[in-house]
């Protein structure tokens, strides 16, 4: 389980090298390895997607929010429909760099995926752990969900990368992932209903085949052992068929950590890797992921950066004239769109942070502290998050405004008697859910204060 990182390794596990990690000069040559420089964006923008995802799921009031802090109701997107995809395609980008790093400390193939199982199986763990507090109703067990859907997006991203990182290969495959999903939703007759856009119209809520799936693997899990719940009861919005453009988004976060390295730092310069230098016939476990291509200039990764998002975009917007942008389904046009706005929005943070250094100033360490701590321990935030719902949940209290005279919810009553108590509006519920991501924000406060890195 989680486990404390004292002083002498945090900085290991934070990506960082330490003394004594670099890698022994490769067979034949006399060019070494470094391990990877650390993006200061992408930690900053971690922290900034976990405590909006926490400020979007914990409002005060669920009818009174601005539609721009909830979903949307089915097709189309508000600015919380990027929230997820962008939190999986940041961890497409650090699965790069905790590969590279965990390489230069000369880990094997076989340490590398047997730690991507043992980290996917912990998050799902964690998930159903989360399932059961504080009620254990085992047969109202929801099996999919946010952390489920991380896990295996993580599994399948790690492990692929782990076997290839040829820009090329990793393209094809997200391209394959989500051409073939468009034709599954398109083409492909769900049993029972018909055929898209000839019985019934494409992307129907209920008619579609992902909605089936998850309709026919929550009967089987039912049937086989007794639990599995859907979240909308007729389908799931991280449902099974749906995690495999999800995988896609996350591959194109890891696209995206391949381009960032190529960055030339005073940590990489003259580290580049001749083809011949990564195969050596002496070495039962070559380096072989050592850097072929060539270093780049920041301001050409910012370029990279702004071009592809504007492509993804307009990629994006084109797919959804016939195949809408929907969350719900995470269909091919939602992956490019969103994929587009994570690009966009990583080029503004890595001009601001990395390139004009705007954590040296004393104004920017302040504005920047914060989403730090959040993103050190980002699943951990995320986890105390449910907890505190849960809990204000669980606990009940008598309260005047009831109407029925019986207890109520510590949630409302807080709400109710500390924000709302001339009237519940969309600004009392968004001064309520601040303060929910500011009573997460301490336990992560705490963690970071003491070097505690908590790896699930």
């Amino acid at each position: 389980m989680p486990t404390a990182a004292s002083p002498a390794t945090s900085s290991a596990i934070l990506g960082t090298p330490t003394s004594g990690t670099q890698p022994a000069p490769i067979a034949q040559s006399s060019v070494t390895r470094t391990a990877p420089g650390r993006i200061l964006s992408i930690d900053v923008l971690r922290g900034l997607t976990i405590a909006l995802m926490i400020l979007v799921n914990d409002p005060g009031d669920w009818a009174h929010t601005y539609t721009q802090l909830d979903h949307a109701p089915w097709n189309g997107s508000t600015l919380t429909d990027f929230v997820f995809p962008n939190f999986l395609f940041l961890v497409g980008a650090s699965i790069i760099f905790s590969l590279q790093s965990r390489i230069a400390r000369g880990a094997s193939k076989k340490t590398l995926a047997l730690h991507i199982l043992r980290r996917a199986f912990l998050i799902f763990a964690v998930k159903m752990l989360l399932n059961a507090f504080p009620y254990f109703h085992y047969t109202h067990f929801r099996i999919y969900g946010v952390l489920t859907r991380i896990a295996l997006c993580y599994l399948a991203a790690g492990l692929t990368c782990l076997v290839t990182q040829r820009v090329r290969t990793l393209g094809a495959i997200t391209a394959a992932l989500l051409i073939g999903y468009w034709i599954l939703m398109r083409f492909v007759p769900v049993p029972g209903l018909g055929t898209p856009t000839h019985d019934f119209p494409i992307l129907d809520p209920d008619r579609n085949l992902t909605a089936w799936l998850d309709r026919a693997v929550s009967a089987f899990t039912q049937r086989t052992i007794h639990t599995g719940t859907l979240y909308e009861h007729t389908r799931d919005p991280e449902g099974l068929l749906s995690t495999l453009p999800a995988i896609a988004t996350t591959l194109i976060g890891c696209l995206t950590g391949l381009w960032l390295r190529r960055v030339e730092t005073p940590a990489s310069t003259g580290t580049t890797v001749a083809p011949q230098d990564c195969h050596s016939e002496r070495s039962e476990e070559p380096p072989y992921f050592a850097r072929t291509t060539p270093a780049i200039t920041p301001i050409r990764c910012l370029n990279g950066l702004i071009a592809s998002a504007v492509l993804a975009l307009a990629a994006g917007l084109l797919w959804n004239l016939t195949v809408p942008i929907n969350k719900n389904l995470w269909t091919s046009s939602y992956v490019l769109f969103s994929a587009g706005w994570s690009l966009l929005t990583l080029a503004l943070c890595y001009w601001l942070i990395d390139m004009r250094r705007l954590n040296n100033t004393p104004a920017g360490k302040a504005l920047l502290w914060p989403w730090l701590v959040f993103g050190s321990n980002a699943i951990t935030a995320f986890v105390i998050s449910n907890l505190v719902v849960k809990i204000m949940l669980w606990i009940k209290v008598s309260d005047s405004f009831s109407t029925t005279g019986k207890p109520v919810t510590a949630w409302f009553w807080t709400y109710r008697h500390l924000f709302a108590r001339h009237g519940s509006t969309e600004v009392t519920s968004l001064i309520f859910a601040v303060a929910v991501v500011a009573v997460c924000f301490l336990p992560n406060w705490y963690l970071w204060r003491n070097k505690i890195f908590l790896k699930i």
